[in-house]
C-alpha cells in the first residue's frame, strides 16, 4: 500500500497487478510505504476500511480516495499459476509445477481450495464496504497508460516504471469447458473487471 496524505490518495496494492513495480516507482515520492508483512502490503479493502481509514481521516481530516489495478480474471489466475511454479517454488506445498493450468482453475473453483489454488478473489479484494468506503479510482492492468497519467496528474510527477517480481512466461489456455465454469462460478471477477 502506498499513501499520498497531501493528494489523500490511498494506493490499494491487488496481488498480481504490478503493484511492485508501482510501489518502487513511487516509494520515494509516498508519505507512507507498507511494504511488509504481506497481509498489510496488500490489505484488502475491508481491512483498509477496519484499520487504516479511520486512522487516515483522524490524521488527515478528510476521507481520503481510494485507488487500485485490476487484471483481467483468466490472467490474473494465470500469473498466480505462473508465479507458484517458479524453480524456487519446487516441493513447496503451494507449487503449481505438478498440475496444468485447467486443474489450478478447477481447483480455484472448488469449495476447499488446495493451498497452491487458495489465491483469494479481486473482486473480494475491492468489494465495497456497507458503510460506503469503495474504491474511489479503478484501472484495468492491461491499460498502464490510463492510470500512469492518472498518477502524473494527481501527484504531479513523471512516472518511470520497470518491471519487477515478473512471472515466468508462458502460454497459458484454459480448455473452453473450464473457462465457461470459471465465468459461470466466478461471474463477479468477469463483471467487475468488465464495468471498468
Amino acid at each position: 500500500m502506498l499513501v499520498f496524505t497531501k493528494e489523500r490518495l490511498a494506493f490499494l496494492a491487488v496481488p498480481k497487478t504490478g503493484s511492485t513495480a508501482y510501489q518502487s516507482a513511487l516509494s520515494g515520492r509516498a508519505d507512507l510505504v507498507i511494504r511488509n508483512p504481506p497481509e498489510l502490503k496488500h490489505a484488502p479493502l475491508y481491512r483498509y476500511n477496519r484499520f487504516f481509514r479511520p486512522m487516515f481521516e483522524k490524521i488527515c481530516g478528510s476521507e481520503m480516495e481510494t485507488l487500485a489495478v485490476m487484471r483481467e480474471p483468466v490472467s490474473w489466475l494465470g500469473s498466480w499459476y505462473r508465479y507458484r511454479r517458479r524453480p524456487v517454488m519446487a516441493g513447496h506445498p503451494n507449487a503449481t509445477d505438478h498440475v496444468t493450468f485447467d486443474e489450478f482453475v478447477l481447483a480455484y473453483l472448488d469449495g476447499d481450495r488446495p493451498g497452491f489454488a487458495n489465491v483469494g478473489s479481486q473482486a473480494k479484494f475491492l468489494e465495497p464496504r456497507p458503510n460506503g468506503t469503495a474504491i474511489t479510482h479503478l484501472f484495468r492492468y492491461e491499460t498502464p497508460r490510463r492510470l500512469k497519467v492518472f498518477l502524473e496528474d494527481r501527484l504531479d510527477i513523471t512516472l518511470s516504471l520497470r518491471r519487477e517480481n515478473v512471472s515466468p512466461e508462458m502460454d497459458l489456455v484454459l480448455s473452453p469447458d473450464v473457462e465457461r465454469r470459471l465465468r459461470q462460478k466466478c461471474a463477479e471477477e468477469f463483471d467487475l473487471y468488465d464495468s471498468i
